[in-house]
């Protein structure tokens, strides 16, 4: 075993030395009953020592992780998968702060205590793939040494359809309810109110519309079959709009929406409509977060390379939610609505070359923001 002194923010760092991984896979290879049961399992199973390191891997988990015994053995599963988190600390997968709400480890902390468990494990990687998890893991003794069956199943295209399936539920189906109700009364209306109505369905319906398009276009850039629409135009011109998008949603009521005195104003080149789809989400998080009579601002800043658009709200984020912020399907609005931030992330790392960052203070508030080139490379 060796440490090297390195320190951890939640799981042991320690690990076994290559010797001692070697002697614990050459017998789970040579244990033809244990081998042939855990091949037979048509779910991926690692088996882990108390370390957390790999010593075998069935034949499910090798087509998973894309990869033969010998390349994976002593690693943690964070490091197969290529898991962000695994990477900030030294000591590795389990280590760093964010490893705290890691489900995987937390299961393998429980199977190392002699509890049995099952739980989700939301994974975003170096590539920033999201990957979904469920696991679970069995305490094992042999030979008076402990070990954890850790069994895994990708459950992210579950997750994703659960979660595309509740925001066309709750976002689309609330949008689909105000047009009918207002054309109700629309029907009954004195002459001199149907403009003012005529102007809510037409508002109403161009909201729909874009939802169903933030979604369609949020599925192929998952897949990464987006086009870029490459657009010059004015950033204040932008934010303004941004503004006006949601001055009369449901979620602006009793707030207020400004734009920064000290907004840089300049011409952008970049793809208005994606960009649009990142700030917008970060307006209506900030509004969700605000209580009644709190303002939300928009600002934009220019630092001689790259421009930065950011929102501020008074709201404070816990230090809990602040570890999943970026985590597809993580979400403080409940189950199943957690696209919002991640694709926040997705968008502006793959397709508009920046970056989503976020401060948050129990008394100054909340900042997210964008920093994105002036002038996109197409």
């Amino acid at each position: 075993m060796f440490n090297g002194e390195m320190k951890t923010k939640h799981a042991p760092p320690e690990r076994a030395s290559g010797r001692v991984i070697n002697e614990m896979r050459n017998y789970f290879e040579n244990d033809t009953l244990t081998t042939h049961f855990l091949n037979a399992m048509n779910t991926p199973v690692v088996v882990l020592n108390k370390y957390r390191q790999i010593v075998f891997a069935n034949e499910e988990a090798r087509l998973f992780i894309n990869n033969d015994l010998q390349k994976i053995i002593g690693l943690r599963v964070g490091e197969v998968v290529n898991c962000k988190n695994a990477f900030i600390e030294e000591g590795g997968c389990g280590t760093a702060e964010a490893c705290q709400m890691c489900g995987a480890v937390n299961v393998m902390l429980k199977g190392f205590d002699g509890t049995q468990s099952v739980m989700e494990c939301r994974i975003l990687t170096n590539d920033d793939d999201a990957v979904e998890l469920m696991v679970k893991g069995t305490p094992l003794v042999v030979n008076n040494e402990t070990y954890l069956l850790f069994a895994f199943t990708d459950i992210s295209s579950e997750k994703r359809r659960r979660a595309l399936e509740k925001i066309f539920f709750h976002d689309i189906l609330n949008t689909a309810g105000g047009i009918k109700g207002f054309i109700e009364i629309l029907a009954e209306a004195e002459e001199e109110e149907e403009e003012e109505f005529y102007s809510i369905v037409k508002r109403l319906s161009n909201r729909l519309i874009d939802e169903i398009e933030a979604q369609k276009e949020l599925n192929a850039a998952e897949n990464k079959e987006l086009q870029l629409i490459i657009s010059q135009f004015d950033l204040v011109d932008f934010l303004e709009e941004m503004q006006g998008l949601y001055l009369n949603h449901t979620v602006a009521i009793g707030k207020t929406i400004e734009i920064d005195k000290y907004a840089k104003n300049m011409q952008i080149r970049t793809d208005r409509r994606l960009l649009g789809r990142v700030i917008g989400n970060m307006v209506k998080n900030a509004l969700e977060a605000s209580k009644d009579d709190d303002v939300v601002t928009i600002g934009a800043l220019y630092d001689g390379e790259s421009v930065e658009i950011w929102i501020h709200n008074p709201g404070y984020i816990p230090r809990r939610n602040q570890l999943q912020i970026f985590q597809r399907s993580f979400s403080t609005k409940g189950n199943g609505r957690g696209l919002g931030t991640f694709s926040m992330k997705m968008l502006s790392e793959r397709y508009l070359q920046g970056r989503v960052e976020f401060s948050t203070h129990e008394h100054s508030g909340t900042i997210f923001k964008g920093v994105y080139p002036v002038a996109i490379s197409e």
